[in-house]
């Protein structure tokens, strides 16, 4: 039989104390788990906040600093987004009830249709697949309405997101240092996927989602002049499909450049037809504007973490899921190149059981005793 490796030296000499940090770091995700997307909504805005934080410090301390990113964050980010959110799901829901009730004048739509050549009775289309729509709606939204229609589950959310980012803003750069001291990971790999980490996380938030909502501020502005219904509810449906390649905002300014010449407003749908296509191929100039040429994402990446990310984790999974695929292949690709160089962990600098303060001290002291041969020998 082949020998098998022997196990880490650290499980031989302390396996009391592995299984103790084992279960404790069980015990702490277990802890995170109930507001675990909340949690990850204040790493996001922290990340995007951080270049803020780091101008104040100049004038405040830090701890001030962060007091007034986390209550500027509060006032315009959170509050905004929340009202927003519920509004879209009232319209969506207000919609559906238009379309059962007929207030929509869908037999002007069905007629412009048979003109074209497509006999389509709407209506009992909708009544036929009305449990699937239906279903459709509630997979979509029900994390946006558990968010809005439960205040005190919202409040402890919003009260968690806001002490995560206060935190990761007055001590973030620690918390980075303290994770690579603790990882027992070759300092070169951690450098490595830190800056992929980084790029990943930049090519997300500003090369997907503000363009994203860039792009859905754009379109909804142009709808709300047309005087199309539920104008809210299409902007964040613009801002979703936006964030998936191939689909974009065709998604939702086809249907209503439609709907207004169904209605007979030819213009107004002509209008929104050109004012469309401006705003899609918009995306050609934004986003190499924001963040330049990046391939940290292909579309297969995006498209699966950003649907995997809205079940995992929530609303926040736009931003995360395609990030933990992202990482997922990089900390693949490190691994697979460790292996094959085979174990650098001797090569890497001696960590002590002080802290990473400790380490950079005694590698302080080796550099100062090999400047000073004379001291080394004595």
């Amino acid at each position: 039989m082949p020998d098998t490796a022997d196990p880490p030296d650290w499980l031989v000499e302390r396996p009391g104390l592995a299984a103790f940090a084992l279960a404790s770091a069980l015990l702490a995700l277990a802890v995170l788990l109930p507001y675990l997307q909340f949690v990850l909504f204040g790493v996001v805005l922290a990340y995007i906040l951080f270049p803020v934080q780091r101008r104040l410090e100049r004038f405040v301390r830090p701890t001030f600093a962060a007091l007034g990113v986390v209550a500027a964050t509060l006032l315009l980010v959170l509050i905004p987004l929340v009202y927003v959110v519920s509004i879209a799901v009232q319209q969506a829901f207000g919609l559906v009830t238009a379309i059962r009730e007929g207030d929509l004048d869908i037999e002007t739509v069905e007629g412009l249709l048979e003109t074209n050549g497509y006999a389509v009775d709407l209506v009992a289309l909708y009544e036929s697949n009305q449990e699937r729509i239906a279903g459709a709606i509630r997979e979509v939204t029900m994390g946006a309405i558990d968010v809005v229609g439960t205040l005190p589950g919202l409040f402890i959310g919003v009260t968690v997101t806001l002490f995560v980012l206060f935190a990761l803003l007055r001590d973030g750069e620690r918390l980075a240092a303290w994770f690579q001291w603790v990882l027992p990971i070759d300092d070169a790999i951690l450098d490595e996927l830190r800056k992929g980490l980084d790029e990943l996380m930049w090519a997300s938030v500003v090369g997907n989602v503000a363009v994203a909502a860039i792009q859905a501020v754009m379109l909804g502005a142009g709808l709300f002049v047309a005087g199309v219904p539920a104008v809210v509810f299409l902007t964040v449906a613009t801002f979703v499909l936006t964030l998936l390649p191939l689909v974009g905002a065709f998604g939702v300014w086809i249907p209503a450049a439609a709907y207004l010449v169904a209605t007979g407003r030819q213009t107004a749908g002509a209008a929104i037809a050109v004012y469309g296509l401006f705003v899609t191929f918009s995306d050609s100039y934004l986003r190499p504007a924001l963040i330049g040429q990046t391939a940290a994402f292909n579309s297969a990446t995006v498209v699966v973490g950003i649907f995997g990310g809205l079940v995992v984790f929530g609303a926040v999974g736009l931003f995360v899921g395609p990030v933990v695929l992202g990482g997922a292949k990089l900390a693949l690709d490190c691994f697979a190149r460790a292996s094959a160089e085979g174990p650098t962990v001797h090569d890497a600098p001696e960590r002590t059981a002080d802290g990473p303060e400790s380490a950079d001290a005694a590698a302080d002291t080796e550099t100062n005793a090999a400047d000073d041969p004379d001291e080394s020998e004595e």
